[in-house]
């Protein structure tokens, strides 16, 4: 009779080489579904359609992020009409480029990373805590970027942060800083979390002011998906309790905040950062005026009923 020690010494001794390779983890790798975009209309959206597609390359990187920045505002305009915010590329086609309107990080970044697919770059993407006016405690993950990576290196590209930011790719090198139409910004290393996270900010001519810092994880629109559904359904979301909207135009920043548009001009030619001058121009408009400066200033096309919506929720954050 056979004992257990015996069939223990009988087993097959396992030999290296033996098993097959294992199979990839994702069935599928397009991720940013660049094939979903019409192309064509997103670039006739930021005026860029003069060569249709325009090569990989860094000055198409730049021309791409300096023209989606300009033409499609960040706004919020979606949750105060009581509307879901879906991030497919179709839906966000439909919506930022042929319905001339904006969207927030998840919206803006999620475009600009099926337009980059489709025409040929390298990307990854990464979540950041906002820490701009922030009291220095740490914050979840709630903001979206991209890095693309090119044949000199990689860049940081963002075009979803309304409260400034990047205007054009920002190398992805620790300790560099550069004035972009007279915006200083600076990317480090730090600590404070892991050890790979890093933290832009910018010089406002006083001091150096946190904008966000982030890791270098890889995120995929799924992960967006998450954060976003918890950033337009919790309570306390800052996206639900105000009307929010900002521009960026070269050297002028807009921005909007149920009635109080804000409009901040720099010099594009500052050799010193210490000599930066800012001139803020701060405006409260009567609440007629609201449905007209989303057209002109931040090109937001909204019918009738649409402004309509917009100003009595408004009223609403405001009391009135």
């Amino acid at each position: 009779m056979a004992t257990y020690e015996n069939i223990q010494d009988t087993k097959p001794t396992p030999r290296p080489g033996i098993a097959p390779p294992p199979p990839p983890v994702f069935t599928h790798h397009d991720f940013w579904r660049g094939g979903e975009l019409d192309l064509e209309t997103y670039l006739e959206r930021l005026d860029l359609d003069g060569v249709t597609p325009p090569p990989p390359t860094l000055d198409t990187l730049v021309a791409v992020h300096r023209a989606h920045l300009a033409s499609i505002p960040f706004e919020n305009v979606q949750l105060l009409l009581d509307r879901p915010v879906l991030l497919d590329v179709p839906s966000l086609t439909d919506k930022m480029v042929r319905g001339h309107r904006g969207g927030y990080c998840y919206e803006q970044n999620l475009l600009l990373a099926a337009a980059l697919d489709r025409l040929g770059f390298t990307l990854t993407a990464f979540s950041a805590r906002v820490l701009m006016g922030g009291d220095g405690g740490p914050r979840p993950s709630t903001h979206a970027l991209l890095r693309v990576d090119l044949a000199d290196g990689p860049w940081l590209v963002d075009v979803g942060f309304g409260g400034g930011g990047l205007l054009e790719p920002f190398p992805f090198v620790d300790g560099h800083q550069i004035s972009q139409d007279g915006w200083d910004l600076r990317l480090d290393r730090i600590a404070e979390v892991g050890d790979e996270e890093w933290l832009l900010r910018w010089f406002d001519g006083e001091a150096w002011r946190n904008l966000y810092s982030f890791t270098t994880a890889g995120n995929l629109p799924q992960d967006y998906a998450i954060f976003s559904h918890y950033l337009t359904t919790h309570p306390r979301s800052p996206f639900g309790n105000r009307l929010m909207v900002a521009r960026t135009v070269g050297g002028t920043r807009y921005a909007l905040t149920n009635t109080t548009l804000t409009i901040d001009r720099v010099g594009a030619d500052r050799a010193d950062p210490s000599g930066a001058t800012l001139e803020r121009e701060v405006r409260e408009l009567p609440m007629s005026e609201v449905g007209k400066v989303l057209h002109e200033i931040f090109d937001i096309r909204l019918d009738q009923d649409e402004r309509a919506a917009v100003e009595e929720r408004v009223r609403g954050f405001l009391d009135m």
